[in-house]
Order: structure tokens, then C-alpha cells, then sequence
């Protein structure tokens, strides 16, 4: 089938409690931590411990998930997502749960580790279900529902952490029990088909874990690098702006459930809705310069503003560059790797987002005890600016250039059988359009930041 056909095929590959389901749990997408960011500071006093400690409360659950999350990819690619997705679920309701009548510092730590370990598994499974079961602009759109979902979580949970943080900083942990029937929906609603059950069961594919993965596919690794920047300097906001909330004299944890989260979440949402516009318009490598840039600003107003009704922009901001980046990242990572490899590739997205954020409190956290919230986001500002300038140099590409592991689009997405769709594409060298080998892509990083380089991400980007 040509490219062009194949692309503009957008034919759902399951039903719709399959897509309910998956787009519930990618809710659970950002609620690990961004559930107690409204209590944060109320958390904080009340154990009596610094704000680097208070800090891992927020990331602890981000250890977890990076080193589990290969795991889980294996897992994936080996059994299909349904099941890993129903116990993570399951371990994620339990893990966050407990936190309702824990008052030890360690113990509330050990329960966020449990709680990511879970976590992984809602990451990488839901995302990778939903990339198994659409293909070309259907899979766009959904990626932005996704999007537009995590974000929702990102909206309601907080709020109403906020709430129940006026009453108790126990009260919040409540919410992660929504994992638990969440679970068993999962078990009912997706199918129950696995890689080796498909059409494709026969197809053989490049083997090996994720360490062969990053070897084999070095844009991926590249990818991955740009998460673990880009989230970990954003994290900065998540760490700085209750304690900026607080030195401006607001205290009540609805109003900074609000500031957090909320104002963010909802510019994300409707960036996801529109998201399948955007890509028919802009070409990948300009939506991630508009992220940059969205993110350099929100840091730079920060650090600047002296006013409550000022620091409304900074969220705002940092949800536009969000929603823009999160189904952009997410789906470049997939179209670089064969389907059968979907599982380990998105792992290792969920190990470069969340080993983004674990880092950030420990490099940002005593800088911002030493010298100030503003100095950190300056510092932040200096990061992002440097990935805008480096995405900047990236040049449109040619017509007819693919990326490595298969066609531009719709490669290894569903059937339309309800079924996982696996071998989407064969292993071994890309090809452009007319069938022609092309030569192999060098990682991103170099690609960006060497002076004189000549893009050879740039077709990948597009």
C-alpha cells in the first residue's frame, strides 16, 4: 500500500470501551505527583523536613517507574499490554492509597516507590495500546485525546486534592484508589489478543532489551534525552511555585491547586483537542521550537513576576509547550522503532520522563535553598533556551525521506480487528518511498548541537 494511502487511513481498531478505558487510566498519566502538589508545603511542615525532602514526596513515584518501566516494556512487547495494564493499575490504587494513614517520612517514601512501580506500567501499557490500535491520522487524534485526558487528570485530581487538603493531608491519597476499579475495567474492556496471537505472530523482529534498543535506533536515544531535559527543567515550576504562592501570601491549597496544575492542565487539554490540526499544518520540528519556546517564557515570567495575577501566564505557558510536546515526543518515538519493539521503546520514554523528574528536586533543590525560586527558573530558562536554539537549527526536509524503521505514518498500528497489530514493518534498514535503502540516522543530541551539522534528524522531525 503507498504511503500517502496508508497515511490517510484512519480506521479505529477497537471499540469504545477499549478507548474509554485506556484514555481513563492515561488520566493517571501526571497524578502521581501532580495529586499532592496543592499540599506540598502543608506536607512539608507538618513531617518537619527540608524542601529537597519534600521534593522526592513529589518524584519518588519517577525513581520507580524509570527503573521498572524497561521492565514493563518487555513485558508489553511479550504478552501484550492488557494484563501488565490491570495489575499495574491494581498495585498503583494500593501503593497510593496507603498514604491516607501514613505520618513517617520514610514509610510515605517507600509507598510513593510502590506507587511508581504501578505507575510504570499505566504509562507504558496505556500508551503503548493505544499506539497498537490506531494508525495515521486517527492515531494523531487519539494521541491528542490522550493528551487532552492526561491533562483532565492533571486538572480534576488536583482540584480536588486541593479541597480535601483543607480538611487533612491525609485526605488527598484517596484519590489513587480510582486504579483499583479501573483494573478490573481494564480486564473486561481491552482485547484480550496478544502479539503472538496476531496475523503477525510468524513475523520475526530485531530482538533484545532496551540497552540493544538505544544502540540499534540511535534517534531514539536522542528522544529520550530531550524528555529527561525537558522534564526535569520544568519540574523546577512544580518545586518553586507553591513556595512562591506562599512567600505572596497565598496559603489556601484549592487556590494552589489552581496555580499548580489546573491553569496548566486546561491550556494542555485544548492544545491535545487540536492537536490533530496542527500536525496536518506544522511539520514536528516547528511544534517542538513552539513547546521551547513556551516553556523558556512560562520560566522567564516566573522569575520575574512580583504579582499573583502575573504568575497566572506561567502555567498557561507550561501547558501549551506541554500539550504540544507529550503527543509529538510520543509518537516520533514509536515511527522510529518496528511495532514489535512499541512496548520496550515507550518504556524507555517513561524512564526519560520520570528519571527526568526524580533528578530535578535533587539539581534544583538546593539551589533553590541557597539562593531563591527566581534563580532557579533563570537557571531552567537557560536550559530551555538552549534546546530552542538547537531545534532552530534543524532545516525542512527533503520530500520522500522516512524515518528509521518504517514508513512516515501509519506504520505498525491496528487492524481494524481489534487486535494488537505487531510486525509493522520491516526490520533492518528504512527505505524512502520508492524503496530505496537509506543511510542509517545518527542520534539526535549530536545532530542538534553539533555546529555545521547537517540535520539528519530534519525527516524525521517532520
Amino acid at each position: 500500500m503507498p504511503v500517502e494511502a496508508e497515511a490517510r487511513e484512519d480506521v479505529p481498531a477497537a471499540g469504545k470501551s477499549s478507548l474509554t478505558v485506556l484514555l481513563l487510566a492515561s488520566t493517571l498519566g501526571v497524578m502521581g505527583g501532580a495529586t499532592l502538589a496543592p499540599v506540598v508545603e502543608v506536607i512539608r511542615q507538618a513531617l518537619d523536613v527540608g524542601g529537597t525532602a519534600v521534593g522526592l514526596v513529589l518524584t519518588a513515584h519517577s525513581l520507580a517507574i524509570a527503573l521498572v518501566s524497561p521492565l514493563v516494556g518487555r513485558a508489553t512487547d511479550r504478552f501484550g499490554p492488557r494484563l501488565p495494564l490491570a495489575l499495574g493499575l491494581v498495585v498503583y490504587g494500593l501503593g497510593g492509597g496507603v498514604g491516607m494513614v501514613i505520618d513517617s517520612y520514610p514509610v510515605l517514601f517507600a509507598s510513593r516507590l510502590v506507587l511508581g512501580a504501578g505507575a510504570a506500567a499505566v504509562f507504558t501499557c496505556s500508551t503503548a495500546a493505544l499506539l497498537g490500535l490506531y494508525r495515521g491520522g486517527k492515531r494523531d487524534q487519539v494521541m491528542g485525546w490522550r493528551t487532552t485526558a492526561t491533562t483532565a487528570g492533571g486538572f480534576l485530581y488536583p482540584l480536588l486534592a486541593g479541597a480535601l487538603g483543607n480538611h487533612s493531608w491525609h485526605a488527598p491519597f484517596a484519590i489513587y484508589l480510582v486504579g483499583l476499579p479501573l483494573g478490573v475495567a481494564t480486564l473486561l474492556a481491552l482485547p484480550g489478543d496478544t502479539p503472538a496471537q496476531t496475523d503477525d505472530r510468524n513475523a520475526k523482529g530485531p530482538g533484545g532489551g532496551a540497552v540493544r534498543l538505544l544502540r540499534e535506533r540511535p534517534l531514539v536515544l536522542g528522544l529520550c534525552g530531550l524528555w529527561v531535559a525537558t522534564t526535569g527543567l520544568m519540574m523546577v515550576l512544580a518545586l518553586s511555585l507553591p513556595r512562591r504562592l506562599d512567600e505572596l501570601g497565598i496559603h489556601d491549597t484549592l487556590v494552589v491547586a489552581l496555580y499548580s496544575t489546573v491553569l496548566s492542565s486546561g491550556a494542555a487539554g485544548l492544545v491535545g483537542l487540536a492537536y490533530a490540526k496542527l500536525t496536518a499544518r506544522l511539520d514536528h520540528a516547528l511544534l517542538m521550537r513552539i513547546a521551547a519556546g513556551s516553556w523558556t517564557a512560562a520560566l522567564v515570567v516566573f522569575a520575574a513576576a512580583e504579582h499573583w495575577a502575573v504568575l497566572t501566564l506561567v502555567p498557561v505557558l507550561t501547558g501549551i509547550g506541554s500539550g504540544i510536546a507529550m503527543p509529538t515526543l510520543t509518537v516520533l518515538v514509536d515511527r522510529a522503532v518496528p511495532a514489535e519493539q512499541r512496548g520496550t521503546a515507550t518504556s524507555l520514554q517513561a524512564t526519560a520522563l520520570f528519571g527526568g523528574q526524580f533528578a530535578s528536586p535533587l539539581i534544583f533543590g538546593p539551589l533553590i535553598d541557597t539562593t531563591s525560586t527566581s534563580a532557579a527558573a533563570l537557571a531552567a530558562a537557560a536550559g530551555t533556551a538552549g534546546i530552542l536554539l538547537a531545534l532552530f537549527r534543524l532545516r525542512v526536509p527533503p520530500p520522500g525521506r522516512q524515518p528509521l524503521g518504517g514508513t512516515r505514518r501509519g506504520r505498525g498500528g491496528g487492524d481494524g480487528s481489534g487486535r494488537w497489530r505487531t510486525g509493522g514493518g520491516t526490520p533492518g534498514r528504512p527505505v524512502s518511498e520508492g524503496g530505496a535503502p537509506l543511510r542509517r540516522q545518527r542520534p539526535l543530541f549530536p545532530v542538534l548541537f553539533a555546529a555545521g551539522g547537517r540535520g539528519s534528524a530534519d525527516s524525521f522531525l517532520r
